[in-house]
């Protein structure tokens, strides 16, 4: 509402008309200064390349003035000698061909001798009749872009030298881990009179220390010692433990060869070595006594268990089975710990087998949800009694690859076994 007697002022206040015609003013640039004055360069040349006209922008860019420039030089005196060859070769064709090109990335030569970077774009302006005519060209400011695509390029080559060093440093930390994994393995296993003897090893990931160790050593010209076992955890803190444990086996056994005592030494090094700690470390074990009889070729099997899977015995007949060790503790974990023990005799043709339970918790079926188990090895393993060591483990190889990446745990084997006697070809003969 208005106040009575006072009408509003059809072209608002006089603030109001003093800001229009301000903006007003603003907008009445006339076109010759909006091409001067633009934020891109403007050229016209003649279709020989001599530049008719230019417009103040792009001389500044240049730093040369307009009557050093329109009618003596061409298009191509603005560029370095790279773009002047890139113009004969490739742009002049295109836009003879075209009549336009857009978006040519080249540099243009300063003054003062620097290089610009510029993005070009040309157009044939035609006359009536559609003969060319004069060639309008548009020239703009590159070089914010070009120091972003240098940083860009920096930062991929960066990312990229990464890579490769990071590549690096994997292989060599995976060819330190194997010489390191090797240390905490027998290089070879020793001759063993009357025994035939073969093992395998195998990592569930190639990046990591396995925590499973075997080992088979002389105790004297008659006895010889084997275990295996698996070390709780993977990596350098299990593989300290797998060192631990090897040595430890290894100078009990030479200072008192039963089974029992070996494992009740490595109990009470383990346990003291890591009791208070906040990382409380343990393995399973099977240790044995070797003594073969060579006048019989038999040989008796003395060994004691701590937590460990029983070992198998496969007949030379075509049985197989498990030789229970049950009850035994797990080695490191108590104080005093107690372990289970069994004797049996090998004879020819029988085959002792040691295994880390990598083997029984494979996961298998199509779901990856059960595991291979202790009876579905006993019946696999049955298929191959009476067969030499090296053939068992050899077929069992067979059987973790087939398990695929249903292996997730590092698996030891160890077979044991009596070889056949030959038949002496001249017994055969005479009889």
């Amino acid at each position: 509402m208005c106040p009575a007697g006072q009408q509003p002022d059809p072209h608002g206040t006089s603030e109001e008309r003093t800001a229009n015609a301000a903006f007003a003013a603003l907008l009445e640039d006339s076109a010759e200064e909006l091409y001067e004055s633009a934020p891109c360069g403007y050229l016209s040349t003649l279709m020989d390349g001599t530049i008719a006209k230019i417009n103040t922008t792009l001389l500044d860019w240049l730093g040369l003035e307009r009557e050093a420039v329109v009618g003596r030089k061409r298009f191509t005196d603005l560029l370095t000698v790279g773009g002047k060859l890139y113009h004969e070769t490739h742009f002049a064709p295109l836009l003879r061909m075209q009549g336009k090109i857009g978006g040519i990335a080249l540099e243009i030569k300063q003054a003062g001798g620097a290089r610009m970077p510029v993005l070009i774009s040309s157009v044939v302006k035609h006359g009536g009749t559609g003969e060319p005519l004069l060639i309008r060209t548009t020239i703009f400011d590159a070089r914010d872009r070009r120091t972003y695509e240098q940083e860009l390029l920096r930062a991929r080559n960066a990312a990229e030298e990464a890579r490769k060093q990071a590549e690096a440093d994997r292989a060599r930390l995976q060819d330190a881990l194997a010489v390191l994994q090797q240390s905490l393995l027998p290089a070879t296993l020793p001759h063993v009179p009357g025994v035939e003897a073969a093992v395998h090893y195998r990592t569930a990931s190639p990046d990591q220390l396995g925590g499973d160790f075997y080992d088979l050593f002389p105790l004297d010209s008659k006895r010889f010692a084997f275990f295996l076992g698996d070390v709780c955890g993977k990596g350098p803190q299990a593989a300290a433990v797998t060192s631990l444990t090897r040595y430890t086996l290894r100078a009990a056994a030479l200072h008192d060869p039963d089974p029992v005592s070996a494992l009740t030494t490595l109990n009470t090094a383990l346990h003291e070595r890591y009791t208070g700690s906040g990382d409380a470390r343990y393995c399973t074990v099977i240790f044995g006594i070797l003594e073969p009889d060579p006048v019989t070729g038999q040989v008796t099997v003395r060994l004691a268990a701590g937590g460990h899977p029983p070992a198998l015995i496969l007949r030379a007949g075509g049985a197989a089975d498990f030789l229970p060790t049950p009850g035994g503790f797990l080695v490191g974990a108590l104080p005093d710990a107690r372990f289970a023990t069994a004797t049996s005799v090998l004879a020819p043709g029988d085959t002792l087998l040691l295994y880390t339970d990598g083997l029984t918790e494979a996961r298998t079926g199509k779901d990856r949800t059960t595991l291979y188990g202790d009876e579905a090895l006993r019946d696999f393993t049955a298929g191959h009694a009476g067969n030499p060591p090296h053939a068992l483990i050899q077929a069992l190889t067979g059987l973790l690859d087939d398990f695929g990446d249903g292996l997730d745990d590092d698996t030891a084997l160890l077979a044991l076994g009596i070889p056949t006697p030959t038949p002496d070809p001249r017994t055969e003969n005479t009889a």
